[in-house]
Order: C-alpha cells, then sequence, then structure tokens
C-alpha cells in the first residue's frame, strides 16, 4: 500500500516531537535533561547536545516552581498543569514567562515530559477575544443610539433652523451652536453605526504592498505631510486574503494613529513593514475553519510610546489620549481585523510604539482530484 510509514519507531517519535511547535523536554530522575526538540533547543538557546548534558535546574532560575511542579508529577505520577511561570533570566531571556505540561513517563520510572507554551502570543489572542467583545458592545450601542437618538436630533436641528429666521444677531448664535452641536452628535453615531455592520465580508486575493503604497500616497498628501514615511517590505510576500477597502481603512487609522503621537517633532517617522512568520494558527469567527495567520504588516513611529497602563484596553472604544478624540479608530481595526480572522496587537516603549497586524494569506483553491482512475491494490 502506498503512504505507509517506514521509519523505525524511535525515528517516527522524534519526528513527531520536533514538528509539535512547542518546546518540550524529558528530565531523568536524577533532573538531567535526556530529550529536547527542536523547539525547546531554540528556547534554551542551546544545541540538544548540549542540553542533554545537563541538569534543568542549571538552565532555569534557582528555585524556579518548574523544578517543584517536576517533583510533583513525580510523587503523584499524574499529569499536573501550572499556568504563567516565570522562567526570565539573562539565559532565556528578559520577559519568559510560560504555562507549563508535565506529565511522568510510565516506560522510564522517575522521568517527566515537559512542555512549555509561552504566554507572548496566549495572551495576544485573549487580548483579542477581549477586544471582539468590545466591538460587539459597541455594536449593540451603535444600534440603539442610530434608533434612538438621530430621530430626536434631526427635530431639535429644524426646531433651531426655524428660531434662527426670526432670532436677533445674540440668538443667532445660540441657534447656530446648536445645529453645529446636533451635526457633531450625528456625525458620532454615524461613525458608531460602521460597527454594526455584521454582513459578511467580501474577500480575495490582495497585494499588501499595493495597500500600503496607497494608504502611504493618502497620508503624505493629508495628516502626515510633514513626517517621513520608510519602507521595510518583504517582496516574495503572498497575497493576503482579506477586504481591500477595509484593508485601506485598517492601515489609514494605523497611520494617523502614529501621525498623532509623533506630533510635530521634526525628526518624527513611521516605518511601514511586511514579514512572512508561519506558525500561528487561530479560528475564523463565524465558522468552523482554522487559519493560519503568517502574514505580519507593522506600523512603527518614534513617538513617545502609549503608557503601560492604557495598553491593556488600547483597542476598547472611548479609549483615547487625544482632546477631541472620540476613541473609536483603534477600536474600528479591531473589529475588521477580527473579522478577518485575524490579530492586532501594540507593543510600546519610550523609542516608539509598533502596531503589528497578523493576517492570513491567500490559498488558491486546489481542485479535487480524479480518483475514478486509481485504485489501491492489495495483495
Amino acid at each position: 500500500m502506498t503512504g505507509s510509514i517506514t521509519a523505525k519507531p524511535a525515528d517516527a517519535a522524534q519526528i513527531v516531537l520536533n514538528t509539535i511547535r512547542r518546546p518540550i523536554i524529558m528530565v531523568r530522575a536524577d533532573g538531567l535533561i535526556t530529550f529536547a526538540n527542536a523547539d525547546a533547543e531554540d528556547f534554551f538557546r542551546s544545541s540538544a547536545s548540549i542540553l542533554t548534558r545537563n541538569a534543568l535546574a542549571h538552565l532555569i532560575p534557582y528555585g524556579s516552581p518548574l523544578l517543584t511542579l517536576i517533583d510533583q508529577v513525580r510523587e503523584r505520577s499524574i499529569p499536573v498543569n501550572e499556568y504563567r511561570v516565570d522562567l526570565s533570566s539573562p539565559r532565556l531571556g528578559i520577559e519568559k514567562v510560560v504555562d507549563l505540561y508535565a506529565a511522568p513517563v510510565a516506560e522510564y520510572p522517575g522521568s517527566v515530559v515537559v512542555m512549555f507554551q509561552e504566554r507572548s502570543m496566549a495572551d495576544k489572542i485573549d487580548r483579542q477575544m477581549t477586544h471582539r467583545g468590545a466591538a460587539r458592545s459597541v455594536t449593540g450601542l451603535a444600534a440603539m443610539l442610530a434608533h434612538e437618538i438621530k430621530n430626536p436630533l434631526s427635530g431639535i436641528r429644524g426646531a433651531a433652523q426655524l428660531l434662527e429666521l426670526s432670532a436677533t444677531d445674540e440668538d443667532r448664535a445660540l441657534t447656530r451652536l446648536i445645529t453645529d452641536e446636533t451635526d457633531r452628535i450625528v456625525a458620532l453615531v454615524d461613525r458608531m453605526e460602521v460597527f454594526s455592520d455584521e454582513r459578511p465580508i467580501d474577500r480575495c486575493p490582495v497585494n499588501i504592498h499595493v495597500v500600503l503604497d496607497h494608504v502611504k500616497t493618502v497620508a503624505r498628501n493629508g495628516f502626515a505631510r510633514k513626517i517621513r514615511i520608510l519602507e521595510d517590505y518583504d517582496p516574495s510576500l503572498p497575497q493576503v486574503y482579506a477586504n481591500r477597502d477595509q484593508l485601506v481603512q485598517i492601515f489609514l487609522n494605523l497611520i494617523k494613529n502614529a501621525s498623532e503621537a509623533i506630533g510635530s517633532d521634526p525628526h518624527g517617522e513611521i516605518t511601514l513593514s511586511t514579514a512572512f512568520k508561519p506558525g500561528i494558527r487561530v479560528s475564523v469567527p463565524g465558522t468552523q475553519e482554522r487559519v493560519s495567520l503568517p502574514l505580519e504588516f507593522c506600523v512603527h513611529d518614534n513617538g513617545p510610546g502609549v503608557s503601560e497602563d492604557l495598553l491593556p484596553i488600547l483597542f476598547d472604544p472611548f479609549i483615547t489620549t487625544k482632546t477631541n478624540g472620540s476613541g473609536l479608530g483603534l477600536a474600528l481595526v479591531a473589529k475588521l481585523v477580527g473579522e478577518h480572522g485575524g490579530i492586532v496587537e501594540c507593543d510600546s516603549a519610550s523609542h516608539g510604539t509598533t502596531f503589528r497586524v497578523l493576517m492570513p494569506a491567500w490559498k488558491e483553491a486546489v481542485p479535487a482530484a480524479n480518483t475514478s482512475d486509481e485504485k489501491e491494490v492489495v495483495k
């Protein structure tokens, strides 16, 4: 029969464990590491041959909860999970927070297998779910406002215009104030109505570099005319599976946000970058499909950065540091990216802010194979 696996069991196990995109090690009863897969080599920044000559205690911070967890697994002979364990160290990295999954190995008494899940991506996905929930709350609010507020506002505006016809110059200023403020509220409600649009997205293969060039042209001729915009593109990037108009809206909002953060700084710069980063899979809203998000698009500015207390809620509606801002721009970005099944994140430091958008790539449909002439022969 075709398609059979001919590798030896030990070789097959090695292949499978190296395929799993999580660091996995096996620790012997005396604390020595006896196995490390390919991702564990990256995690511990050492080759498997070096790792298997060391005790785990020599590679992680002194008194780490990981050692206690392994002892518990040996004592109870059952798998144990531990979440948000800090393994930060100069060797492993400054910010190394992981979830741990440890299980005993019955065939090797005293040995324990440990799998590490770095929290950075898990936290990104958790925050993305929060962003989507916040956008849904604005959806209900937008629908309510459109129905309950816009109709009375049109009556107020009409009454103010009628009063203006017979008002004195002093009173006319007040009627114009009523009209202007009414128009401002209607404009805000109109912006919020975008959140109530739940129609399916019309998507197709899109060249992200064409989109970014268009957005850059719009920005240079408008709000970012005094800011230098740089490019760091991966020319071999495949097309993104998305709605072109919504991509334009996403990156216009992000670049506008970056230009406002820079302000009048004469040395202000915005860098647009694209890259291919495989290994991230998430569910598409409304379906059971799980897609890969290998395309990374970044908008980086060298402004003062975002305050640490604002970062966790940055994509929530009505969160803004601008005097006249509505706080809906980034909330809309989160909604549109989420509807594409993507992820948007913000990393900020004193040297600037980076908005990172992860999106699915376009995959051309593969026609079903004609198996009418193909038969499996069993001898």
